[in-house]
């Protein structure tokens, strides 16, 4: 059903916000404009765009009217959408209620809602997997083309390319990699962006011009693709030199239709991307039928690892080029490159799940270890054992607890295997059952804690390091960094304070039970 909740989602958050929809949301059937009155002529259905300047009681005339025709919604500019006026109208007339994009063009929008309405009612008639859109980007890159004379690419925000033109009468080194590869090559790339490029590009620059450089690249004119502020990606053009003016303009006014185009196909990436991670999200949940999962996710009947992903980034340096979608689809893409494209992934519950083939995992563990984020202490990562497809909820449970156990810092490293650290988990699960039993509350433990904290002293970290070494002065010192003299010193008071029998074998597994509770815990 072409619902207004799935056309908003098609469109995407760029555009378009849900303020309000009714408990019951009506199926849509066309676009339509009401320009300047609240009584519009309006049907059942229609999502209505409310091209009123900033006129409240207008706003609510309309919205009155919408509801009285059973109209699905109305689409306004941010003053009205967030007035409380207009959002009390829609909910009393039963009407959703869209905040438009402040910078949004009203007639790019209304041929922008048309296509996603277009592209529902055919999915359902559907055959395969074709994206239109893919065609008409590559027409659109030889209309600029002609416009600029020069080859052209369409690439998106992480320099991939999506379109170029036909015509090859002017090229060099990068661009044929940058076409053959389907990317920038990293080097070019790395060029580019020492000469400040890309920071050009998320400043809304109209157009920027690249001299040739001292390797023989050719110059560059590029000009940003936008819509509604938000960098959708680029056109670059190979050039013999500098462009007039007039025809860069008119290079430039190519890309807001390359922007619809751009948004028209991330609306159909973002459905099947969603789509699929809901089933995944539902697999890892222990609820979907693995049959249908293994066939529509493309997982092979091989025993795959579910890899649980934490990310704590603040945004840095450069990270406005891409924006927040940018950065974790360029980390998937990253993570995922080790292995080919054999990687599930999905988010919920605040961490990012991967699910990939067991023999993948040495590849994807080693792209993980050299990730920046490991090092700045951003990103943390820890895999279950290895599953078919209908006990994956069991390995994702495996990789959420070992996950716990590095983020906590209980055991050394930013990547882990569960199966690598069986001891420490052992620990964490007899620590965790025996602090919940109230183990820790038993015998004279309390004494030595609160001495410590009150004298500022070390003799439960000194009792505990004992035990753990089965009563060798030596290797306890070592490990405390102190004089075996210091620790029969501080042995003899502890045993003064407690008055514990520690030639009694129970007194010590009891002792090194509740030591082991209160670090794993």
């Amino acid at each position: 059903m072409r619902s207004v909740r799935s056309v908003v989602d098609r469109v995407g958050p760029t555009l378009l916000h849900t303020v309000s929809l009714p408990d019951a949301d009506r199926p849509v059937g066309d676009v339509v404009i009401a320009e300047g009155h609240p009584h519009a002529r309006v049907a059942a259905g229609d999502l209505v765009l409310a091209v009123l300047g900033d006129s409240v009681e207008t706003a609510v005339g309309l919205v009155h009217t919408c509801g009285a025709n059973e109209a699905a919604a109305v689409l306004c500019k941010p003053r009205l959408a967030q007035d409380a006026e207009v959002r009390k109208a829609a909910r009393s007339a039963g009407v959703g209620l869209i905040e438009v994009h402040a910078d949004t063009s009203w007639a790019q929008l209304v041929w922008l809602l048309r296509t996603v309405l277009d592209a529902i009612a055919d999915e359902a008639d559907a055959t395969d997997d074709t994206q239109p859109e893919a065609a008409d980007l590559f027409r659109l890159a030889d209309a600029a083309a002609s416009v600029v004379d020069a080859p052209v690419t369409i690439e998106d925000i992480n320099s991939r390319v999506l379109a170029y033109s036909a015509r090859q009468d002017l090229t060099d080194p990068a661009r044929v990699s940058t076409i053959m590869d389907r990317r920038i090559p990293d080097d070019v790339l790395a060029r580019f962006r020492s000469r400040g490029v890309f920071r050009e590009l998320s400043r809304g620059r109209q157009t920027i011009y690249v001299p040739e450089q001292k390797d023989g690249t050719l110059p560059r004119l590029i000009v940003p693709v936008r819509m509604g502020g938000e960098l959708l990606g680029s056109m670059w053009a190979v050039v013999d030199g500098p462009v007039s003016e007039e025809r860069a303009a008119a290079f430039a006014d190519a890309a807001p239709v390359v922007a619809v185009h751009l948004l028209r196909r991330r609306a159909h990436a973002n459905t099947q991307r969603h789509a699929n991670a809901e089933l995944l999200r539902a697999v890892l949940e222990g609820r979907a039928s693995p049959r249908r999962a293994a066939a529509e996710l493309g997982l092979t009947d091989a025993d795959h690892r579910v890899v649980a992903v934490a990310t704590s980034r603040q945004q840095g340096e450069g990270d406005e080029e891409l924006g927040a979608e940018g950065l974790r689809l360029a980390l998937l893409e990253r993570l995922s490159a080790g292995i080919g494209n054999q990687t599930r992934a999905t988010e919920f519950g605040g961490l990012l799940y991967l699910v990939v083939p067991d023999g993948g995992w040495a590849a994807l563990r080693d792209t993980l270890a050299t990730e920046p984020g490991c090092e700045q202490g951003w990103l943390r990562a820890a895999a279950g054992t290895a599953a078919p497809v209908g006990e994956l909820a069991r390995s994702r449970g495996e990789a959420e607890e070992a996950l716990g156990l590095v983020r906590a810092g209980l055991v050394p490293g930013a990547v882990i295997g569960f199966d690598e650290v069986w001891t420490a988990l052992a620990l964490h699960r007899v620590a965790t059952a025996a602090g919940s039993a109230g183990a820790v509350e038993l015998g004279p433990l309390e004494v030595l804690t609160e001495h410590d904290r009150r004298q500022h002293s070390d003799y439960v970290d000194t009792l505990y390091a004992w035990l753990r070494h089965q009563g060798d002065p030596r290797a306890t010192a070592r490990e405390l960094s102190i004089h075996p003299n210091t620790l029969r010193y501080r042995l003899r008071k502890l045993l003064n304070l407690t008055g514990l029998d520690l030639e009694d074998p129970e007194t010590r597994l009891a002792l090194l039970a509740q030591l082991i509770t209160l670090r794993w815990s």
